[in-house]
Parts: structure tokens; C-alpha cells; sequence
């Protein structure tokens, strides 16, 4: 049996776990970066001078201002395609009464990134585009040690955390971070309690050429029983969908092709975007959504990170950008440390939890209330939440104030 000991093990391999073993290395910490064995992958046809795929990718987040500067920081926003990203000047919301109605325009709110005194609200960023640029990042990163393994076993003392591999292996250290997802094994193996809720609904991806310029518009329709559909700009004349529908409409969405799917959007964006025409090849994809609130971020000499720490419903955008705002406060309270503390001393970690649970708090009772909200199907609800959406594009201050918070903050 052989032992591996560093100051962190990272828990993970996706996004939000390359990022914080870029950031803690990067400071001076030696990290162990833990993920699945390896699996084979297709081969695909590659750009020669990036070296990603040249297929659009149908997952896509919607980064604000909060993550842009931490992938800055760390190195990471410049090595990405910059010909992938798409800028978000403005964001209209409409609440609508049924997509087959001649009209449903009933309550509207709009942001644009003049008013909230920024170049841009957000950018569109692919998957893959990301993780691309952090992989290129890690290889020049002496501090991390990556292994490929499977877990067994996660144990606690005072002094460190260790985790046992299948074979044999121990990965030893003062601080064990879980970034492993929304299933995540770490905050299992801490016994940490959660909150779960399903919103019997799926999140349907899938890409369009739009006949007319979208203008780095995001476009929101919310459509009462048939869920939340959002467009989101791609570069040129492309836009992402995002459909959070019902689960019995996103069975049969998902049975049909992308070219059926256009036509159930084109009474809501022929007027804005146009007719719809799937990219090529033709790709759409599902992801079931649900709220998890686990009972706590941390445990003795262990911090979640992420979907780990928090999933929320999508149509704020803001899961990933939580997940990068955990990473910025944890490598922030790391750094100001007291100098006989390790990275796993339980204040530290309390400093942590302290400083995420307003703003995660914050975002589950949006999102939880918004999608209950716009799902109610009462004639009085519906009429009072346009009402709402009306009034509260009348009024700046309010508008700049819940903007502010969404785009992030430039730490």
C-alpha cells in the first residue's frame, strides 16, 4: 500500500474542480487532483489551431462577471477561443399566457448592460470551450498531481483526511474538497444531510441558426404549464436553447427532431430571431432538474464546491457562476489564513461556509419561487406576475440593484 500526501485533495474532474486545483496550486499549495478512470473517447474532427472539436457544443453557460475575473485571474479567459464566446448585451423576459395565443407579450423586463454601467451582462461560453482552456492550463502546473482512481474509503483525525483508492492507494491531506457533482461522494461520505426536490421537469439543449441578428440579446419566455424557454446569442447569427419543460412535453420534444422542436418556438421568436434552422449535425440533449440543499458546505477538514455544495434550477443561469464564486471565496479565505492555521483548520473552513451562505441562500429561494411562480397556472397568479414584471421594469433602482447581483462581482 503506498500513501500520497499534499496540502489539498480535489475531489472531481469537472469544471469547477479544474478551477480550484488551478487557483490553490497556482498560490503555493501542493494539490491532488482526483478523478474517474479514464474512459475512452470517439475520436472527433478537431480545429488544428485550438485543438477542440468544431462542433458547437449544446451545453453552454452563461458566465457573469464573478467568474470571468477568477478565469482571468488564473490565466484561463485568455486560452480560450474567443471566436466561441458570445457577449450578452441585453436580456428581455416576457411572461406569457400560451404560446398559441396571437398574444402573450402580458408582462415584460428588460436589462441591458448601458443601465447596469457595464460593456456586457455575461458571456456565452461552451462547455468544452472552458474545459479545454483549464486541461491546457493544468499541464503547466507543477503544484498537481492527477490521479485516476476509484474511492472506497474517507477518513478523518485532527491532523488530516484521507481517502482510500481501490488497489491499495491512500491520497493523504489537511483538507479534502468535494467538487464531485450534484451525486457527490464526498458530501456522502461526510453523512451531510440535504434537502431535495424535484421539479419534474428537464432542461432540453440543443443549437439554431437564427434568421435575423439577435444583437447579443438573451431572450426569456416563460409559457405557464409548458415551462421556461431561454435563447441565448452564439456567436454570428446562432442562438442556444435552453427549455426547462415538464417532463411529459420534454419526452415528446425529445422524440421528435431539432427542426419540430424550431417549429414549437416559432410563435414565440419569429418576430425577434425569425425562423429557427438546427445547426449541423443535429444534436439535442436532456438533463433532469431538481433543487439539492445540503445540510452544510463543510464537514471536519472537507469543503463542497459547486453542484456538490448546491444545485439550483437553471433559469437564473447562475449554477456554474455559484460554483466559481465558491472557488473565489475559498481561495480568498485560504490566502488570509492565519499563518498557523492549515488549509483544513476548522475556523478556516467556517470562514467559508459564513461568507457562501447568504449568496447561495439567496439564489435557491429565487429560483425555487420563480419556476413555482411562472408554473402556476391560476388566472390571478398569472395576471398579478405580469403585473410584476411590468412594474418592476418601471422602476431603475430596483432594476440596477437585482442586476448588479446577477452580473457578479469583479473581485
Amino acid at each position: 500500500m503506498s500513501t500520497v500526501s499534499n496540502d489539498i485533495c480535489i475531489v472531481g474532474d469537472g469544471i469547477i474542480a479544474k478551477t480550484a486545483a488551478l487557483g490553490l496550486a497556482q498560490a503555493g499549495q501542493r494539490v491532488i487532483l482526483l478523478a474517474p478512470p479514464s474512459k475512452s473517447v470517439t475520436p472527433q474532427t478537431t480545429n488544428p489551431a485550438t485543438g477542440m472539436t468544431t462542433d458547437w457544443d449544446v451545453r453552454v453557460y452563461a458566465l457573469n462577471h464573478t467568474a470571468q475575473t477568477l478565469l482571468a485571474h488564473l490565466k484561463v479567459w485568455d486560452g480560450l477561443d474567443a471566436s466561441r464566446i458570445a457577449p450578452v448585451d441585453a436580456m428581455h423576459i416576457k411572461g406569457c399566457e400560451n404560446q398559441n395565443q396571437s398574444s402573450f407579450y402580458n408582462g415584460a423586463l428588460t436589462f441591458d448592460s448601458y443601465n447596469a454601467h457595464v460593456q456586457t451582462l455575461a458571456w456565452i461560453v461552451e462547455d468544452k470551450n472552458i474545459n479545454h482552456a483549464l486541461d491546457t492550463a493544468l499541464k503547466f502546473c507543477p503544484n498537481i498531481h492527477k490521479v485516476h482512481g476509484n474511492t472506497t474509503r474517507l477518513k478523518i483525525d485532527e491532523t488530516y483526511a484521507s481517502i482510500d483508492l481501490e488497489g491499495g492507494e491512500v491520497l493523504r491531506a489537511a483538507l479534502v474538497i468535494g467538487a464531485d457533482g450534484s451525486q457527490s461522494w464526498v458530501r456522502n461520505q461526510c453523512q451531510i444531510g440535504l434537502d431535495y426536490h424535484s421539479y419534474r421537469q428537464r432542461a432540453i439543449v440543443t443549437n439554431f441558426i437564427c434568421e435575423k441578428p439577435h444583437h447579443g440579446v438573451a431572450h426569456q419566455w416563460f409559457i405557464g404549464q409548458d415551462g421556461i424557454v431561454a435563447l441565448l446569442p452564439l456567436p454570428g447569427q446562432q442562438v442556444s436553447l435552453v427549455w426547462s419543460a415538464p417532463d411529459a412535453l420534454a419526452t415528446t420534444i425529445l422524440a421528435e427532431s431539432p427542426a419540430s422542436c424550431a417549429a414549437r418556438l416559432h410563435p414565440l421568436c419569429h418576430e425577434t430571431l425569425g425562423n429557427l434552422q438546427p445547426i449541423q449535425p443535429e444534436v439535442m440533449k436532456a438533463f433532469p432538474l431538481s433543487l439539492i440543499r445540503p445540510h452544510a458546505m463543510i464537514a471536519p477538514r472537507v469543503a463542497l464546491l459547486g453542484d456538490a455544495a448546491h444545485v439550483v434550477h437553471p433559469l437564473a443561469g447562475h449554477g456554474m457562476n455559484l460554483g466559481f464564486a465558491d472557488v473565489a471565496e475559498l481561495l480568498k479565505i485560504i490566502a488570509n489564513r492565519e499563518s498557523y492555521r492549515d488549509c483544513g483548520d476548522a475556523r478556516v473552513l467556517a470562514r467559508y461556509a459564513r461568507a457562501r451562505k447568504e449568496d447561495v441562500l439567496l439564489m435557491q429561494f429565487t429560483t425555487y419561487g420563480l419556476a413555482h411562480l411562472f408554473g402556476a397556472n391560476l388566472e390571478p397568479v398569472r395576471l398579478l406576475r405580469n403585473i410584476g414584471l411590468n412594474l418592476l421594469n418601471q422602476l431603475p433602482i430596483l432594476k440596477r440593484n437585482l442586476i448588479s447581483h446577477a452580473i457578479g462581482k469583479c473581485w
